[in-house]
């Protein structure tokens, strides 16, 4: 009794073919199959070996003032220690307030713009160390994570589909859809949610006179604008205080400077990590007649620090000659470090003279 052949898959049968070659059936063979990216991932999260080499770059590579990784730009010190954008600008504007000279928080040596470089290769191998998304805890490389929180992620914080109409429903985008199938707003009638649009149209209305209120002034008859540079000064009380100024321009047949203090409010701006400009105009000319303007402060050339368009309005006599005290708003409230790190602030101040 004969024994039955066993078949082997993917073998080639050599006596059935006795024109192919033994080397002919190595090569038509398939190549063993690769391990999938996912199993490679899941395998590098468990691997202990992985996780403690990931903990030591993250301890090389932190900033030496806050201790974490950074998230975009990274300098040093001419030593070579490392700190991120916003502790560099905050050391800065520390030292500005202070009136010293500021030093790396490590060596002790000077710092400043034009003695601290970037370093690429920290920035670089940053990008690519891997951290986890809050929302859902995957481990993705740090230069694609904040795509990934903005559009692919199922646990991202997104809102109804009819929050136009009042709806303030919030939740994971996976939920979404759920939700609008569910949600009642859809059948609710236009009485029903003409409350919710009218003050969403309010906020609306606002910001649109705000920017056409700036359309008309560009269309009165005297207006000047002048691109300016604040320079840091310090006052002559026993403790200095920092304050900022320009040179005297002239604008609209009259002599002005403007003043500016930080946190105009509080007696040590040094103590709070909110810090912002106020800034008065000062007419310099003597004048016989009260004279009205209108004027705004703008972010000037060759800076990348946005203002927010904000129009003030003050009547200049002989015995008031200076304006109060205006807030300069930053689109970014977090730049007030990175104005005061500065040496010169440059601004582009637009007045506009009313006719009586």
């Amino acid at each position: 009794m004969t024994e039955p052949e066993m078949s082997v898959p993917g073998a080639v049968n050599l006596i059935e073919n006795p024109g192919v070659s033994s080397q002919d059936v190595v090569d038509c063979s398939e190549p063993p199959l690769k391990k999938s990216k996912t199993e490679v991932v899941v395998e590098t999260e468990e691997d202990p070996q992985e996780e403690d080499l990931e903990q030591r770059l993250n301890d090389i590579l932190c900033c030496s003032v806050c201790l974490d990784l950074p998230i975009n730009l990274v300098y040093q010190c001419v030593n070579g220690h490392l700190m991120c954008a916003g502790c560099f600008t905050h050391v800065l504007a520390d030292a500005r307030l202070k009136d010293e000279q500021s030093t790396c928080p490590n060596c002790r040596c000077e710092i400043g713009k034009t003695l601290c470089s970037r370093n690429l290769a920290v920035e670089k191998t940053v990008s690519e160390l891997p951290a986890l998304c809050p929302h859902c805890s995957c481990k993705l490389p740090r230069n694609v994570l904040e795509h990934h929180q903005r559009s692919e992620c199922p646990q991202r914080v997104s809102k109804c589909g009819y929050a136009l109409i009042g709806c303030d429903w919030k939740g994971p985008n996976c939920e979404v859809k759920g939700h609008e199938k569910d949600c009642e707003y859809p059948g609710k009638t236009g009485a029903d949610v003409m409350a919710y649009v009218e003050e969403s149209n309010q906020s609306l209305q606002s910001e649109i006179r705000s920017y056409q209120n700036i359309v008309n002034l560009l269309s009165f008859e005297k207006l000047a604008f002048n691109d300016l540079q604040l320079r840091p000064y310090r006052t002559d009380d026993f403790i200095t205080k920092l304050y900022y100024e320009t040179s005297r321009f002239s604008a609209l047949n009259q002599q002005w400077v403007i003043k500016a203090r930080i946190n105009d409010r509080e007696r040590n701006p040094l103590h709070t990590a909110d810090r912002h400009l106020t800034y008065q105009l000062v007419l310099k000319s003597r004048v016989n007649n009260p004279i009205a303007f209108h004027f705004m402060l703008l972010s000037g050339p060759f800076t990348d620090i946005k203002v927010e368009p904000a129009v003030y309005r003050f009547e200049f006599t002989g015995d008031r000659t200076e304006s109060p005290h205006q807030l300069m708003p930053l689109t970014n409230p977090a730049n007030g470090n990175k104005l005061l790190s500065a040496k010169t602030i440059n601004v582009r101040l637009i007045m506009f003279q009313v006719q009586k």
